[in-house]
């Protein structure tokens, strides 16, 4: 039809030639003013850009500033991140992952106790988010802990949220991660170093040292954590968690790529993590294991170390040469330079205690390395990046048993006693245990913990109690508000100490992490406590951590003094573990939470729950399952 009509057109009279022309000009007119006024309208608004590739961050980013000012004034330190999804090869195998403005790991946060710290955080990703600070105290602001359904409702995507907030009575290692479904084993995660005020920090190591540094471990999977936990979570899996099929220190590994035909994978211009040293003094490690599931077993190559923090608390130094390192703990190791100055490089073997996985994987590398290179004496230059150790492994019996490190002879260096009664004493039962629809899923006693991502637990305390004496706010477990089968929530004023024992009835370990508190290790067995546990315990300066490992079958007794106002997770630190539900939530300090509700950082959190696409990325609930298979 177009050929044709502009055939019959060449034959029109010049009148009508002129139409047409005039025609065509007034819509050309019509086009550019329309274009004009887009233009116009979308100031202000400018067009997305594409974002640039991901990329594995470098290695000197994680190392700590020699120039650190320890006695600087307290300060705004102030952080703009971008979420967005992405893929990447860390080892090799590209896997879609979710990064802070395209980089993994996340960025690292050092700061001095006291300073405050401003995150923006804007969600460009397909799910929304959330981030965490693990193992701050958020003293006084409870509100900025970023845990999902327990103190805010996630934040959309195409929304954004900013985190303020001081870090005041603490130092040492920490690190943050997002706080919704399993996204922290997609890459949202990084480091936190807090240092001691006016030279404090290097007094409370007790051994000397000059360089500071970073040593990240995390199981890495290759499939999305959404797409793993369906299948967790699906009815039949009885509680066989997804077996990682490689590691990562500091974001890094290499694997050989002709063993996986069917994953796309590329090791070119991969390198493994790198630690170049001091010949000359010492140096401290910071460990941290940030993965979902896998414990580590780290060692370096004809090394001893020194352990000197744990989880923030500085210890008297105890040597080892193993350190076994569960899921959310961290430590502090002081390394010494070799003696034989003749061997420049030595392997780096954090290895995944693979006991403890549910079946076998037929990608799993369960050791990954990293090379610590002493600059030569004789020419101090550092060896060439294609030279490898030649060291060989520690050759004692390897234990296989998953459970944590023993630390009865690591004592703090700053003493804090604890009483051997408590005004609150809970007993928990850890277990999982098949109900509804045949779904395995994790309890404490009776209660396997859900998550409502758009009525936060501090929300409907602060509903319920805003304006209600002290004497007035009940004590224990709150089955008013709450279903206590779905979320066991347990209250307190004032400052009292609280117990908890936790006996294992499960053949694996859990790695229970509680939110704004360090608590008291006090003891650990395997079995049942012994009768006269309470009558014969001693709480003379125990060590005090905010997670520690129950083993398979076995108890731990630890206790806290009530004191920080706010609502706080306690949960088992592997994350399919804490997605099944293995999790409750403690409020304390009740009375100091009233004046919280005019707070305008608690307006903004409430604008968070309303908004489309909030629940997007949670993990899936139980009544997915309904009718897929008849009970009993």
């Amino acid at each position: 039809m177009w050929e044709e009509k502009c055939t019959q057109e060449k034959h029109h009279t010049p009148r009508r030639r002129w139409t047409t022309i005039s025609t065509i000009t007034i819509l050309l007119l019509c086009t550019l003013g329309l274009l004009l006024h887009f233009m116009i309208a979308r100031q202000g608004h400018p067009t997305q850009v594409a974002p640039s590739p991901a990329r594995l961050r470098p290695e000197e980013d994680y190392i700590l500033d020699p120039q650190w000012d320890f006695d600087a004034q307290p300060q705004s330190r102030e952080y703009s991140w971008t979420i967005r999804d992405h893929e990447l090869n860390p080892d090799g195998v590209y896997r879609p992952m979710i990064l802070i403005n395209g980089m993994f790991p996340g960025p690292l946060i050092e700061c001095n106790e006291g300073d405050e710290l401003v995150v923006h955080v804007h969600n460009r990703a397909t799910n929304a988010t959330s981030i965490h600070w693990h193992g701050l105290y958020q003293n006084g602001t409870n509100y900025m802990d970023g845990t999902v359904g327990v103190t805010q409702c996630p934040i959309a995507p195409g929304h954004s949220f900013t985190y303020r907030f001081n870090v005041t009575g603490q130092s040492g290692t920490y690190y943050y991660h997002s706080h919704v479904s399993m996204q922290a084993s997609d890459g949202l995660v990084g480091p936190m170093i807090i240092h001691t005020r006016d030279g404090g920090e290097k007094e409370l190591q007790m051994i000397t040292y000059e360089q500071d540094r970073i040593v990240m471990l995390s199981d890495h999977y290759y499939d999305l954590s959404s797409d793993l936990l369906m299948q967790y979570l699906a009815p039949g899996s009885e509680n066989d968690e997804p077996v990682p099929p490689s590691a990562l220190i500091n974001g890094r590994n290499i694997r050989h790529c002709p063993d996986f035909p069917n994953r796309n994978c590329s090791a070119d211009n991969l390198s493994r993590a790198r630690f170049n040293l001091s010949a000359t003094s010492n140096t401290r490690l910071r460990i941290l294991n940030v993965g979902a599931f896998a414990e580590f077993s780290l060692q370096i190559d004809e090394h001893e170390f020194q352990v000197t923090e744990v989880d923030g608390t500085d210890v008297h130094p105890q040597s080892i040469h193993r350190l076994n390192i569960n899921p959310a703990q961290r430590y502090s190791i002081i390394v010494s330079p070799p003696k034989d100055s003749n061997k420049s490089l030595y392997w780096m073997r954090a290895r995944m205690i693979t006991h403890c996985f549910a079946y076998e994987n037929p990608e799993l590398q369960e050791e990954v390395w990293g090379v610590i290179n002493y600059p030569s004496s004789s020419n101090n230059h550092s060896a060439s990046l294609d030279q490898l150790p030649q060291t060989k492994d520690w050759t004692e019996t390897i234990e296989v048993e998953c459970r944590d490190l023993n630390t009865t002879l690591l004592t703090p260096i700053i003493p804090v006693s604890f009483p051997t009664s408590f005004e609150h004493s809970l007993y928990l039962r850890s277990s999982f245990q098949i109900r509804d629809w045949a779904l395995s899923r994790g309890y404490l006693n009776d209660s396997s913990f859900r998550i409502n991502a758009t009525q936060p637990i501090l929300t409907t305390l602060l509903d319920a109690y805003s304006d209600t004496d002290v004497a007035d706010i009940p004590q224990g477990v709150n089955d008013n508000l709450f279903d206590k089968s779905k979320q066991l929530v347990y209250q307190t004023t004032g400052t009292p100490y609280i117990s908890i024992l936790v006996q294992n009835f499960d053949d694996g370990t859990h790695p229970f992490h509680l939110h704004g508190y360090k608590f008291a290790v006090l003891a650990q067995g395997h079995g049942y406590p012994p009768k006269e546990l309470l009558s014969t315990l001693t709480a003379t300066n125990p060590l005090r951590r905010d997670t520690a490992s129950v083993e398979a079958f076995g108890w731990m007794l630890v206790a806290f003094r009530a004191d920080n106002p706010g609502v706080w997770a306690w949960h088992c630190h592997l994350g399919w573990h804490n997605e099944a539900g293995l999790g409750m939530v403690f409020a304390t300090r009740m009375e100091q939470m009233a004046g919280w509700e005019g707070r305008k950082e608690v307006k903004q959190l409430r604008g968070l729950c309303g908004v489309d696409g909030v629940e997007k990325g949670m993990g899936p609930d139980d009544g997915e399952w309904a009718g897929e298979i008849q009970d009993d």
